[in-house]
């Protein structure tokens, strides 16, 4: 394994560990994704540039809108959840109440 993998891996792993161990509010749950999503699209765009095609140029691309739109989507959850609950924490989240 490569260091540039090693590091990549990691970053994924660190965020993947932040995701599940770290879960008190839901702005780090967010941060966690979005660390998770950028360390992929870094992967993918060495993984494109290492093998010298162009059949695979949109993925990082494709896989760089879907993460703003999951950005986009976790923000307006963290606004919605904040002015109903008055809070981010995700212990006082019911998925009962409406």
């Amino acid at each position: 394994m490569t260091p540039v993998h090693f590091t990549f891996s990691s970053a994924f792993l660190l965020g993947l560990t932040g995701l599940a161990f770290h879960r008190f509010h839901l702005l780090s749950a967010l941060l966690c994704l979005e660390g998770m999503m950028l360390s992929l699209y870094i992967a993918l765009s060495l993984w494109t540039l290492q093998l010298n095609s162009t059949c695979f140029s949109a993925a990082p691309m494709l896989l760089l809108a879907f993460s703003a739109c999951e950005a986009g989507a976790g923000l307006a959850l963290l606004v919605a959840t904040a002015r109903t609950h008055g809070s981010d924490r995700l212990q006082s989240l019911n998925l009962l109440q409406c």
